[in-house]
């Protein structure tokens, strides 16, 4: 891929982070919030989409979104609020991908707040996968799909009309499994979740 081809992949795929989480099995602290490297993972999350490449990025908010807003610092950002977070990631995924509707952006990647275990070679790599918007492809971790996600804009309809619960666009990816890109970042990333006070200790 030439640098021209990457640079005009970097503006056409828009970052998605997902961060609407109110940590209920961590006490009801929004994982937007939780302290990493001094700072809330929020703000690591969106750098490590915009090293990756990703020169716009968007970002769903839903568990204390005020604060969030209050106490993150996100420019450049565009904060999405998600009134309907407690359904699950589902109602993030339809209210991100709704965002982007009439920006000019041709495929999504998406990656989740909880996550801080991958950085930006694992979105390059994905991003990199990028060929328009007919566009599917995934973060692999030993040959299991993971994140990040890419969405090409085509997706995004039956994206939406099947993102339900936690589920996300699970059921989407697995109808059009053949036409997934499979990224192996196993050796550059891991893909562990923050969803209990266990976890907690992946954070610094």
């Amino acid at each position: 891929m030439t640098t021209r081809e990457t640079t005009d992949g970097a503006r056409a795929v828009a970052g998605l982070l997902l961060a609407a989480g109110g940590g209920r099995r961590l006490g009801g602290r929004p994982k937007a919030l939780l302290p990493h490297r001094g700072r809330p993972l929020v703000e690591h999350a969106v750098r490590v989409l915009r090293e990756g490449g990703c020169a716009t990025v968007h970002v769903v908010l839903g568990a204390q979104a005020g604060d969030v807003r209050a106490r993150a610092s996100l420019p450049g950002c565009v904060l999405v609020d998600n009134p309907d977070w407690e359904q699950g990631m589902g109602s993030s995924l339809r209210a991100g991908l709704d965002s982007l509707a009439g920006t000019g952006a041709r495929a999504a990647l998406v990656s989740l707040v909880d996550q801080p275990g991958i950085g930006p070679e694992a979105v390059a790599r994905v991003l990199a996968a990028y060929e328009g918007e007919e566009s599917l492809a995934s973060a692999a971790y030993d040959g299991v799909r993971g994140h990040p996600v890419l969405f090409g804009a085509a997706h995004w309809a039956g994206i939406a009309a099947t993102a339900q619960g936690d589920r996300g666009a699970r059921a989407y990816l697995k109808e059009h499994r053949t036409a997934i890109t499979l990224v192996e970042c196993g050796d550059v990333a891991r893909p562990f979740d923050i969803d209990t006070e266990a976890d907690l200790t992946h954070l610094e």
